[in-house]
């Protein structure tokens, strides 16, 4: 989707737990409505399977570290050990050319980013109930029960936070995987102007 001319583009903050639908939701706000994923830098070793620019920038330490001194990220934290960061360029670009620029990410990066880009459309995914959550984390079959209880945990206490909080403009349910990405692509088209 690309605003009408003169006007500016879109950032898409998209955030949710584990098992709420968001990433299927944001891959589908991509295709549909010709997105663009915001593409994060790190210092995670490259596996077989990444694609340099595709799945990640990858870095060093060091680099990162320059990166963030210079304020080059929207946002970046340390998660298992690795520095994760959403760089800013990319999306002003993206944003002046009037595109939509998704960015996928937890509730802690949400503030950062809303924080500095306040005129992102924030939006919160949330699953039909706590129990329905579990549910679908257990139906995913890739856990131990120790493991999706974790999850679940966390899952919820980014609900609490992100209920709690100012970042987000819109909170969608997902009952109904067409009607969420519905209620978020008419969210996106009412802030672009319909474009």
């Amino acid at each position: 989707m690309v605003a009408a001319p003169g006007q500016a583009g879109l950032l898409l903050i998209i955030s949710g737990p584990s098992g709420a639908g968001k990433s299927t939701i944001a891959h589908e706000i991509e295709k549909r409505l010709g997105g663009i994923f915001s593409v994060s830098v790190t210092t995670r070793a490259k596996t077989n399977k990444d694609v340099e620019g595709r799945d990640y920038h990858f870095v060093d330490r060091g680099e990162f570290e320059r990166l963030k001194a210079a304020g080059e990220f929207l946002e970046s934290a340390e998660v298992f050990g690795n520095m994760y960061g959403t760089p800013r360029t990319p999306v002003d670009q993206a944003v002046a050319a009037g595109r939509l620029m998704i960015l996928e990410i937890d509730v802690q990066g949400g503030e950062q980013v809303k924080a500095k880009m306040p005129q992102a459309l924030a939006v919160f995914i949330l699953p039909p109930s706590e129990a329905e959550l579990l549910r679908r984390l257990r139906d995913r079959g890739r856990d131990t029960e120790e493991v999706i209880q974790k999850r679940f945990a966390k899952a919820q206490a980014e609900v609490a936070r992100a209920k709690a909080g100012k970042t987000y403009d819109r909170y969608v349910v997902n009952v109904d995987l067409e009607k969420a990405i519905a209620e978020v692509a008419e969210a996106i088209r009412a802030r672009m102007g319909g474009g």
